[in-house]
């Protein structure tokens, strides 16, 4: 028998269609939908998966573009006990097939946006696959599954509330699969209870609330966009949906929508700006009030930009990854309505404020409500391995089937990043344990590099990376790329003039702003074309580190 105390996503259903009935809840393109359009098409595909056969505990992959259609497939499949498997459109086949192998689903739903590797896919034997669905497109060519669309399953329900809601064994409710920034995507096994209790922290922090139009700027099968979606669906605010982000798209949406929130990437922070900077008139900087900005830190620049043309709104940073089901930290960078953080934010760059950034790292913040930190420190007591428990993390990444907590039973997970904790309870990151640079016996973590060498006024964008070194193991290299009007020299001397920068420049810099010498790059490379990014908009530091290497390679074969 259902225990419906236990958590359950569908019962954001309720106040959809208590609070909402009549108001719109999704605009995609020229579609809307209201609180009970909404509820009335999730229960008529939930009926619609009964009839077909699905159970709970069978995994439905899913692979489409942002739309209120994905939203209503996630609270379907959910409703009837079912687990949703987001896949990555942007993955090869390889990845796909990997990623269909290892979650083994019985119903595969697909748009447009598989088209690129959906004929191979039929080539190839997927035991499990039952039924597919076709959103939209009917240009693809299907010579081999009998494909069904959305209308020819649909039922429907018999009744609107209440409603009676299914449970995956272990009240799992999403495989979310990691960015991979190295190595393949690994499937993350996440509850209905954590993306409530995230939820709950996103509405509590960043202070989400009906009234919110809410502008998905992350693709659904990421946890970011996962997580922000269902705090907006538990809210009952306006879902503005775009097929994919597009930074010219998401600012004309921002203004024809009246958008009062987004959460964004640096690379997404940096193109929508671009784009609003040369316009005559910017409406979005009087509606915009809530930016929770994730995947990296924003640079001294982007913060100052997004106060002077976001000026209304708060600008928030978290911190956190997929498997504790997004946020564990948050950080209030720019709050309008708060003359502290205003003034912290105009003397960021004068003064080098030490609560934003110190030698011992770059600050996240202060955890969520519910999310417990430790370190599990190195000899100097300080510094560690960051941990984490509570009712946010994983229950196991989905492949392996296995716990994944320490094994002191503690219930611990490792995240598998190093900081510390400071007297104020705040969160410093140094980097990740598999990002550590080993120089000259000493260990050093890219990230605290990159947050010095960000501050300085000709830098845009860096990233710091170890290349293989016969006296030191590795070497520190940074690759750089200027500011507008910012000129690169490669002379080992310093320059006086006011827009050149050179290798000498940047290490007296890092000395002066009490970065340790052995952490300080014997290397500067003026890097030319965008970073390469994964999907979430985090750097790929493994392919950066490759192409530093391959260039090194070439100049040394051409001497």
């Amino acid at each position: 028998m259902a225990n419906y105390s236990h958590p359950h996503i569908c019962q954001c259903l309720s106040r959809l269609l208590g609070f909402r009935r009549h108001f719109p809840v999704t605009v995609t393109g020229n579609r809307r939908k209201t609180g009970q359009q909404l509820v009335e098409e999730v229960l008529s595909l939930a009926q619609g998966l009964l009839h077909l056969g699905l159970a709970p505990g069978h995994v439905v992959a899913m692979s489409a573009y942002n739309s209120d259609k994905y939203l209503e497939w996630l609270l379907a499949v959910a409703f009837v006990g079912g687990i949703a498997a987001p896949l990555n459109y942007r993955w090869s086949f390889e990845e796909t097939r990997l990623a269909l192998a290892a979650v083994k689903p019985v119903l595969l739903v697909t748009d447009e946006s598989s088209a690129t590797w959906y004929s191979k896919l039929q080539q190839n034997d997927i035991p499990s696959l039952k039924w597919h669905i076709l959103l939209d497109s009917a240009s693809l060519d299907f010579t081999k599954w009998n494909v069904l669309t959305p209308e020819m399953i649909k039922r429907h329900p018999v009744k609107l509330e209440p409603f009676d809601y299914s449970w995956a064994p272990e009240g799992t409710v999403i495989i979310c699969f990691t960015s991979g920034t190295t190595g393949k995507p690994k499937g993350v096994t996440l509850s209905h209870g954590a993306l409530i209790i995230q939820s709950l922290a996103k509405i509590a922090i960043v202070g989400y609330n009906e009234d919110d139009v809410y502008l998905h700027t992350a693709p659904l099968c990421h946890i970011g966009g996962l997580s922000s979606a269902m705090t907006m669906l538990m809210v009952g605010g306006c879902h503005v949906l775009m097929p994919k982000f597009d930074a010219e798209s998401a600012v004309g949406a921002i203004e024809q929508y009246a958008v009062t929130s987004f959460i964004t990437v640096p690379a997404i922070m940096a193109s929508l700006i671009s784009v609003i900077r040369p316009k005559e008139i910017w409406k979005g900087g009087e509606t915009v009030k809530k930016i929770l900005n994730g995947g990296g830190s924003l640079s001294h620049e982007l913060i100052k930009d997004s106060s002077i043309f976001f000026h209304k709104a708060k600008l928030i940073s978290a911190y956190g990854m997929t498997e504790t089901c997004s946020s564990l930290t948050f950080l209030m960078l720019c709050d309008p309505v708060d003359e502290k953080t205003t003034m912290s934010l105009q003397t960021f760059g004068v003064a080098r404020s030490k609560f934003i950034q110190q030698p011992q790292g770059i600050c996240v913040g202060k955890p969520a409500p519910h999310v417990e930190l430790k370190i599990s420190a190195d000899a100097s007591g300080l510094i560690g391995r960051i941990l984490t428990r509570g009712p946010h993390i994983m229950l196991r990444y989905w492949e392996t089937h296995t716990n994944p907590l320490s094994p002191n039973n503690e219930a611990w997970l490792d995240t598998g990043d190093i900081g510390s904790i400071d007297h104020y309870g705040n969160l410093w990151l140094l980097g990740r344990t598999n990002g550590r640079i080993k120089s000259g016996g000493e260990n050093i973590y890219p990230e605290e590099v990159e947050a010095i060498i960000l501050q300085h006024p000709g830098i845009t964008s860096v990233v710091v990376v170890g290349i293989p070194d016969a006296h030191l193991t590795e070497m520190v290299a940074a690759c750089i790329q200027l500011r507008e009007n910012w000129q690169w020299s490669e002379q080992l001397t310093v320059s006086n003039e006011e827009f050149n920068l050179s290798r000498k420049n940047l290490q007296l810099y890092c000395i002066e702003n009490h970065l340790s010498r052995f952490k300080i790059p014997k290397m500067f490379i003026a890097w030319k074309k965008p970073f390469p990014l994964t999907t979430t908009g985090k750097i790929r530091r493994d392919q950066v580190r490759k192409e530093v290497m391959s260039q090194l390679q070439s100049l040394h074969s051409n001497l």
